[in-house]
């Protein structure tokens, strides 16, 4: 039976949907320099589904920035953020373990 794959297909989207969302509403607290939104969203599944994830959704967006590329939140990812901060508190980026 093919349950089980569904309901893992079904798992992954229920926990990457929270990532999205943090990642959009932490982009529309301001603009973020692609290399640091890249850096900062690494998770357990592969950083890019939540950025792509956030992207195809026209949440965020790119622009060109005065130090290279730009990450802010559309119109759209601004809604989304604003519905979501209504009812919780502000987002920050997650926190990254560096060597000293």
């Amino acid at each position: 039976m093919w349950v089980v794959d569904a309901l893992a297909e079904v798992t992954m989207t229920d926990r990457l949907e929270p990532l999205i969302q943090d990642l959009v509403v932490w982009c529309a607290q301001g603009p973020r320099a692609y290399a640091d939104v890249i850096d900062a969203w690494r998770t357990s599944c592969p950083r890019l589904m939540v950025w792509e994830g956030a992207h195809d959704r026209g949440l965020v967006e790119t622009r060109p920035g005065p130090d290279g590329l730009i990450v802010v939140a559309t119109p759209e990812g601004h809604a989304l953020a604003a519905a979501r901060t209504s009812r919780s508190v502000a987002v920050t980026a997650p926190a990254i373990a560096r060597p000293i």
